[in-house]
């Protein structure tokens, strides 16, 4: 147990020190922060002065803007947990005030909610009609954000080295590929057998911000196909976007197999044969260690279940 003298400190910390901290850190300036929280500058200070006597150590250094200290950075992962944990408890209140006893927050990038997401969820809230379901989607590093300040319990995304933290638990689902989609405004729509990725280097690409791993994935299939790196037309990680944009003209789309597919089977965009494959990598499901609530279990388990099922044919 915690000798008391040693929290001391933690007793005298108000929700307001931690929300006016973590505003402070985002604004940058006192002015800015002041601003944002709807009150004078003077205030501002009093708040981030009265924090810092209450740590006992200086959060952040003054300047043209602040940056946090050491011991800020801590105090920011502090704020980020105590208000994550705040604002989900709130929900889970207002979920009992309503009648229903659990409430699930769900992240996913494109694939899962073109497969196995949908399906399982349906039959999840048929087992389980007492726990209500939010969903997020986004790109992956978004998402493990939203897992890291509580916002969201169980996250769909690419198990790359970021789903290999020591606070998170993860499980495979499927393997998907980096697929090519085209619109029926390209003149590509109609093209027969498979197409060379060097011969689309002059073509109108829409294709996902730089930094996510299926960018990278394709930027390495362009270097091993003896293909210079190109420069898109459009960078978007939304699928409605990329979806719009492709009936509108002559583009080449970038998106995941498993969206593509759900797509073509809908009669949205058609896919690109490519003479070769694309690998992206395993698609799977992360949640924190630090997160008991059964709800995120069951969910776990049940989208384990729903994955390991051929998909469903449209």
């Amino acid at each position: 147990m915690t000798a008391p003298h040693s929290v001391a400190w933690a007793r005298r910390l108000k929700v307001k020190h931690l929300e006016s901290f973590l505003v402070l850190d985002d604004a940058g300036t006192l002015t800015e922060a002041a601003t944002r929280m709807h009150m004078t500058q003077s205030a501002m200070s009093h708040w981030l002065a009265d924090l810092e006597e209450l740590v006992g150590m200086p959060l952040v250094t003054r300047g043209r803007r602040i940056q946090l200290t050491p011991a800020g950075v801590i105090m920011k992962r502090l704020a980020i947990g105590v208000l994550g944990d705040i604002a989900r408890t709130q929900l889970e209140l207002g979920a009992v005030a309503e009648g229903r006893t659990a409430r699930l927050h769900i992240g996913s990038v494109w694939a899962g909610v073109a497969r196995g997401v949908p399906q399982a969820l349906a039959e999840f809230q048929v087992l389980h009609p007492h726990i209500s379901v939010t969903v997020s989607e986004s790109p992956f590093g978004n998402l493990l954000e939203g897992l890291e300040n509580k916002q969201l319990d169980v996250v769909i995304g690419s198990l790359d080295s970021r789903a290999h933290h020591a606070r998170l638990e993860h499980r495979e689902l499927f393997e998907d590929n980096v697929c090519l989609v085209v619109g029926r405004a390209s003149r590509l729509w109609n093209a027969d057998g498979p197409v060379r990725l060097a011969d689309l280097l002059q073509e109108n690409w829409i294709m996902p911000p730089k930094g996510t791993l299926m960018r990278s994935q394709l930027d390495t299939a362009l270097l091993d196909s003896g293909a210079s790196w190109l420069l898109p037309k459009v960078e978007t990680a939304a699928i409605t976007t990329l979806q719009a944009l492709v009936h509108q003209g002559d583009y080449v789309g970038v998106c995941s197999e498993a969206m593509a597919e759900y797509q073509a089977a809908l009669g949205n965009m058609q896919i690109l044969a490519l003479d070769r494959q694309i690998p992206f990598g395993p698609v799977g499901v992360v949640w924190s260690r630090d997160n008991p609530a059964e709800a995120v279990q069951l969910f776990v388990e049940h989208l384990t279940r729903t994955a390991r099922q051929p998909p469903l044919k449209r």
